[in-house]
């Protein structure tokens, strides 16, 4: 017998003021049996970093045809892929044929380690672009964690502050490769 995901909701407040983006979110998050708190925080951390009324949850795990979060535009294509994790250098250059823009957000503490044995091989494209969360924030994330959350979410200079009432996480994303 197959494991269900649980279900989380979260309602996530965003004041993105590099963005000029300041919009509140009611989100249905599916996590996938084998998915830890701690990367479903960073699918939750990577929505709020790139925030529309358009982009949404993929299937993420349970199909890996679909990203864990990616934005469509009215015809169908697909303008923003966003992958959570250390995907393989296929699986990203796939999405990078397949949408406008591919966003990937690493963390852990083999963060380095991916990148040096992955980096080289996905270096042509030009809308790739990777941002690794140190392990130590997306371990704070994880702890945030709870079947119904009410989220803050602040971004300013690059610097994004996520968390419940008191109970904040400073975030400070490394781009290591950006768009070209």
């Amino acid at each position: 017998m197959a494991l269900k995901s649980t279900i989380f909701k979260a309602d996530l407040q965003i004041s993105d003021m590099d963005r000029h983006y300041y919009q509140q979110h009611a989100l249905t998050i599916a996590r996938h049996p084998s998915e830890t708190d701690e990367r479903m925080m960073i699918r939750v951390l990577a929505f709020a970093l790139n925030a529309s009324e358009a982009l949404a949850f993929g299937k993420g795990l349970s199909d890996t045809d679909e990203p864990d979060l990616w934005q469509k535009d009215l015809t169908g294509a697909v303008e923003l892929w966003i992958e959570v994790g250390q995907p393989d250098d296929r699986a990203i250059l796939k999405a990078c044929g397949r949408a406008e823009r591919v966003i990937v957000y690493s963390y852990s503490s083999v963060s380095n380690i991916w990148w040096n044995q992955t980096g080289s091989r996905v270096e042509r494209a030009k809308n790739l672009k990777v941002v690794n969360i140190a392990a130590e924030a997306s371990q704070a994330l994880a702890a945030l964690a709870q079947r119904t959350m009410q989220l803050q979410c602040t971004i300013q200079d690059g610097q994004v502050w996520l968390g419940a009432n008191e109970n904040m996480v400073l975030i400070e994303p490394q781009t290591i490769k950006d768009f070209a």
